[in-house]
């Protein structure tokens, strides 16, 4: 459990560093959640060395979310204030990346079989 906490949280630091260095605005977990994710895919790191933390993580994952949760009751006058831009931006935007997404596997989707279709005709 030792080394799988310091594999994790090493992961983290390492991140924090890179930020610190840097000076980049990207979170420093997501730096050190790629970083974890380089490392497992180049196997430098086994998965069973970090598969009963993260299991626990994940498994308690809603415990995370309290505190921010909490923290938004101190904003609810703003909110309030605010609610009609809140929704239809949330609404625009989620209705924008579902036709993104849709149209671009649709792309990619056509372009794989009209490449299917080329090599089976030059096979003929």
């Amino acid at each position: 459990m030792i080394r799988q906490c310091f594999i994790i949280f090493g992961c983290l630091a390492i991140g924090e560093l890179i930020v610190w260095l840097t000076g980049i605005s990207i979170p420093s977990s997501i730096i050190g959640m790629l970083l974890l994710a380089a490392l497992l895919q180049m196997k430098l790191i086994r998965l069973d060395w970090v598969k009963g933390i993260s299991e626990f993580l994940i498994g308690n994952l809603g415990f995370f979310f309290v505190p921010p949760g909490v923290a938004l009751m101190l904003y609810f006058d703003i909110i309030q204030a605010e609610l009609l831009p809140i929704v239809v931006a949330t609404v625009i935007s989620t209705i924008l990346v579902l036709m993104a997404t849709g149209w671009t596997h649709q792309l990619l989707k056509n372009k794989a079989d009209n490449k299917k279709k080329n090599y089976g005709t030059a096979e003929q």
